[in-house]
């Protein structure tokens, strides 16, 4: 068996791992092309171009990258096509994913999967009849997500969200982490300021100043901040002057960063994130949290008039209780965010209701079934018409 994937950032690079291993399990007999991040390369796929060309993110920032990403996506097609595969399998960023989808589709009869589905609930709804047209197959990372993609004519699958079969620390790995980094028992707030360049760039002197009016309130309580590999000198530089006397976690130097990460989520008290998937780290390791997130003016205006839903956190979107504050946008400012910040630290009853949110989350993202990754591949097999 022959499949072309394609990620397009990180948190599909980590997407498509899984799905392979899920594949080889399934069916040794196979062969990868396509583009892949390091999680997928270490898979034993080779990429055809480096992920990170494909790694933008807001309309305004896509535009001026616009004839290098057009660029790679006729490159993407044109090598599938040459490969033939039984099926292209395209992975989030979904922009770029299902224009490829569209190409390949038009020039011959290969089958598309798209493994998450667009959030048509959320905004541009009409965007799964389009994917209709050039998508067979979708594979759900939420459970309320198929019947949108089937009333528009596609087969979907939920397949469980990763976060699930991701370690969490337990209380002594918490515990360690707190004494290796001299933290004692002190408050401990996580902060998150996102890993693009971008959002690093905009988010940091906010979630700073935000930080301050936490001190204000309580003193004595000190900053974890992790930083992925992409920002990681840029988090440093930023994090400066931060009150709080801030520990960065810098992933390019440890190489047990991950599970030094996990035990800064379990150790922390409350956490201020960058709205994404990082919400759902947060919610499996029961970090009450507060989400914070601006963006280029032009593609707020945008997004926000074109939005269906008046929450973007998944723990709120899942349960359907808006139990995580949230600061979008206009609303990302320094002292709203620092006080609803300061309050999480204190206020036992926000702090048992979230728990009991990331709890319910976890249950219905298929917490305690088969891992993600191996429904993936079933799903995928199955749509193949193949044993799974």
């Amino acid at each position: 068996m022959k499949l072309w994937l394609l990620a397009g950032e990180a948190s599909g690079d980590k997407l498509g791992a899984a799905l392979i291993a899920g594949l080889k399990a399934l069916h040794p007999d196979l062969e990868l092309r396509g583009v892949a991040g390091p999680l997928m390369q270490a898979a034993g796929m080779e990429s055809l171009f480096p992920m990170d060309d494909l790694s933008v993110m807001g309309i305004a920032e896509i535009l001026p990258k616009y004839p290098a990403l057009r660029r790679r996506l006729n490159e993407a097609a044109r090598d599938c096509l040459d490969v033939a595969p039984d099926a292209l399998v395209t992975i989030d960023a979904p922009d770029f994913s299902l224009r490829l989808a569209r190409l390949v589709k038009s020039a011959a009869p290969i089958r598309t999967v798209h493994y998450v589905a667009p959030s048509v609930w959320a905004w541009r709804p009409g965007r799964a009849a389009k994917m209709a047209r050039h998508i067979d197959q979708v594979l759900a990372l939420l459970p309320f997500e198929p019947p949108y993609m089937e009333a528009a004519g596609m087969r979907c699958d939920f397949v469980g969200h990763p976060v699930v079969a991701e370690p969490v620390a337990t209380e002594k790995e918490a515990r360690a982490f707190r004494e290796a980094s001299g933290l004692g028992d002190a408050p401990l707030v996580l902060v998150l300021p996102g890993s693009r360049r971008a959002e690093v760039g905009r988010l940091t002197p906010v979630f700073g100043e935000a930080l301050r009016h936490v001190l204000a309130a309580q003193p004595e309580a000190r900053v974890v901040v992790p930083a992925a590999r992409s920002v990681a000198a840029q988090v440093i530089e930023a994090v400066r002057d931060w009150p709080g006397a801030p520990v960065v976690l810098d992933s390019r130097k440890d190489p047990a960063a991950d599970a030094v990460k996990r035990a800064a989520f379990r150790a922390s008290d409350a956490a201020l994130a960058a709205s994404g998937t990082v919400s759902l780290e947060l919610a499996a390791a029961g970090t009450p949290m507060v989400v914070a997130y601006d963006m280029n003016w032009i593609s707020w205006q945008i997004m926000s008039r074109m939005a269906l839903i008046d929450t973007v956190t998944l723990v709120n979107l899942v349960t359907g209780r808006k139990v995580v504050p949230e600061f979008l946008g206009p609303a990302c400012r320094p002292e709203p965010v620092g006080a609803a910040l300061a309050a999480l630290l204190t206020d036992g009853a926000a702090r048992a209701a979230q728990v009991a949110a990331m709890n319910e989350t976890m249950d219905k993202l298929g917490k305690g079934g088969e891992p993600p990754g191996l429904r993936a591949a079933r799903a995928v097999l199955d749509g193949l018409g193949l044993p799974a």
